[in-house]
């Protein structure tokens, strides 16, 4: 369903994705490799067993807020492109084009190089590789999943199917050895509560939540493959709310299974939290089985983003703010070919030259901006278009865009706080679209597209 206030652009693209495809792109995209390993850096900020569980548990209840927020806007607009098209509405073009801008060029090209690198570096377990082999590995890895989606969404779905359940998979089978086999005690699990006054641990609890929410981060994938969703107005809600308690579930029980299994000091001191844990409850050959479920979880992660994101520059260029080439569908298989491939070409330099970190280090804190731009963006539709059809209306609202508002701005001000240099350089790069806006702007006014 689209409203009829939507300037949405034109499509090529086909509705092929039922609910289940839907939930397992989100699931398959947030759990990447970081609950692996983050719950390691959460028992190094805050002290007790509890308080590391209640970190997962907040962390996943913010993350929530966002979904169940952003989820009445997916229903109302369902688009390619996701954000762009609420950040459009809400606020003119200008905000969308530059979040669609910060995204083709740095955010999504640096997670697929960096998630292909991690997939290279622990693909080492099996078969030793050189620094220059783990790049070509990551790499082919990407071309691969490019290629593939390049051949059809319904294909690229299957594809995340399969290796999402897989995942959960493994990640269910981690934490029933951790509970069911020798090696575990309650014992661990001491101190529940740290014995430092509340106000204490205010600070390292927030450290702590940063690392958690960027763990969870993920949630909003499915919105920017919203045209090609069947009936969206039920299916989009319902699978971004779904695959976040699906996400919370785990990470949760995940976080208990490492806590049960390692003390808080070993915890705190381990490179690689879940292959300790299995390997104290399975033996060396817990190693391989963690190995093997953060390969899988790699290429997840990567397959739903490359799935997904391509469709953001696609948008733009259906509207006449970016590249023509970009908004070209291919007349048999429905991808955003163009798009796929130079967001494949781009990952895959990041992922050669090893830039990725740094370059998305400088915009790490714009994610959660527009995240929070597009929770404001719910109240400020319900005000500017009352009358605008919504499948779906926010649960709890006004309280749970406000609060998921407050929760992100203070995300991006830890980080602007800690990283001001990084930041600083992070806003030259969203603001270098500034000049491309203009141009395109110009283009669509001329050719008669304006809004």
């Amino acid at each position: 369903m689209t409203s009829p206030h939507s300037t949405s652009a034109s499509t090529d693209l086909k509705r092929e994705l039922g609910l289940f495809d839907a939930t397992m792109i989100n699931v398959g995209t947030m759990i990447a490799t970081a609950i692996f390993i983050v719950p390691a850096e959460v028992a190094a900020d805050v002290p007790g067993a509890g308080l590391m569980i209640l970190v997962w548990i907040v962390g996943g209840a913010v993350s929530l807020l966002g979904a169940l927020s952003v989820a009445e806007l997916g229903a109302a607009y369902p688009e390619a492109g996701g954000q762009y098209a609420y950040l459009r509405e809400a606020y003119g073009p200008i905000w969308g084009f530059m979040y669609g801008w910060t995204g083709f060029l740095v955010i999504n090209p640096a997670s697929i190089a960096a998630i292909g690198v991690g997939f290279a570096q622990y693909l080492g377990y099996f078969t030793p590789l050189s620094a220059a082999g783990i790049r070509i590995v990551a790499i082919l890895s990407v071309i691969a999943l490019t290629a593939l989606n390049c051949r059809g969404v319904r294909l690229g779905a299957t594809t995340q199917n399969v290796l999402t359940t897989l995942k959960m998979g493994a990640l269910l089978l981690l934490i029933i050895t951790a509970f069911a086999l020798p090696g575990g005690s309650l014992e661990n699990l001491k101190p529940l509560w740290p014995g430092t006054p509340w106000h204490q641990l205010i600070g390292p609890f927030g450290v702590a939540m940063v690392a958690v929410l960027w763990a969870y981060d993920g949630w909003i994938e499915t919105t920017y493959v919203g045209s090609e969703i069947k009936d969206p107005g039920r299916n989009l809600p319902r699978s971004i709310i779904l695959s976040t308690l699906i996400v919370i579930a785990l990470y949760v029980l995940a976080s208990m299974a490492y806590s049960y299994v390692l003390s808080p000091s070993h915890m705190a001191s381990s490179t690689l939290v879940a292959s300790d844990a299995v390997q104290r409850t399975l033996g060396p050959r817990g190693a391989g089985l963690v190995a093997a479920a953060i390969l899988i979880s790699a290429l997840g992660a990567n397959n739903g983003i490359i799935l997904t994101s391509a469709r953001i520059p696609y948008a733009m260029a259906r509207q006449g703010l970016f590249f023509r080439a970009q908004g070209y569908v291919h007349p048999r298989y429905a991808t955003p070919t163009t798009a796929l491939i130079t967001q494949g070409v781009i990952s895959s330099v990041l992922a050669a030259s090893g830039t990725y970190d740094r370059l998305f280090t400088y915009v790490v804190f714009a994610e959660f901006l527009f995240y929070a731009l597009s929770a404001t963006a719910v109240l400020r539709l319900r005000i500017r278009k009352p009358e605008l059809p919504r499948p779906y209306r926010a649960w709890g609202y006004p309280w749970t865009p406000i609060v998921f508002i407050l929760c992100a701005t203070l995300l991006v001000g830890t980080t602007i706080w800690k990283k001001p240099r990084d930041s600083a350089v992070g806003a030259g790069l969203i603001l270098l679209g500034l000049p491309g806006y203009v141009y395109w702007k110009k283009g669509t006014v001329r050719d008669g597209k304006g809004r």
